[in-house]
């Protein structure tokens, strides 16, 4: 029995939910304060890429068409790249601030792939809405971490950058497969949850 695709959003909602408030923490004290413990400095990337490897699983067993299963293998992609580099920039073995622009590459191909993979219209129903915002927030805050990149210090970018992960997960949590967005749903989305 394959459980409804709402339950994954909402597995991913909480580690989205589990970054942001890892980069908000790190925001908050700072980077040096953060790193006192060194094992933190590994907990965004490390999640992010456990993120990434867990994506393969939601690409194989919960696809219904190759449009999704595409969607899905180009997140937990570059899902991994991003957190690949993040990994590699705290161990040492990568030193360009550069690669932070993994990030925001990831951003573009994840929020591309929300709008390319629902091919419903905005209201449709609400998961179709939510795919549609998703995909518009990504792509329009990738400039946040291309600013993460050149300014690393920054206590607004970083905040920024925390808060994009906990609206994600905010939007995430939000989904339904089928219920009304603004009290309209479309007649043939079927019937509604709850």
């Amino acid at each position: 029995m394959t459980p409804p695709a709402e339950h994954v959003h909402w597995l991913f909602a909480t580690g989205f939910l589990i970054l942001g408030l890892l980069l908000l923490a790190e925001a908050i004290v700072g980077t040096e304060v953060w790193r006192r413990r060194f094992w933190r400095a590994y907990l965004f990337p490390g999640t992010l890429f456990l993120m990434g490897v867990l994506m393969w699983p939601v690409m194989t067993f919960f696809t219904t068409s190759t449009v999704h299963m595409l969607a899905h293998g180009a997140w937990a992609e570059v899902m991994m790249l991003a957190g690949a580099a993040e990994l590699a920039l705290v161990r040492g073995k990568l030193h360009s601030p550069a690669w932070r622009l993994c990030v925001a590459l990831a951003f573009v191909v994840s929020g591309t792939a929300f709008m390319i993979h629902e091919q419903n219209p905005w209201l449709y129903q609400r998961s179709a809405f939510l795919h549609h915002l998703m995909g518009w927030l990504l792509v329009t805050t990738a400039v946040i971490p291309v600013a993460r990149a050149l300014r690393p210090r920054s206590i607004a970018v970083g905040t920024a950058f925390a808060l994009v992960f906990v609206t994600l997960a905010v939007l995430l949590y939000s989904d339904r497969d089928v219920a009304p967005i603004f009290g309209h749903l479309a007649p043939s989305a079927g019937e509604p949850h709850r």
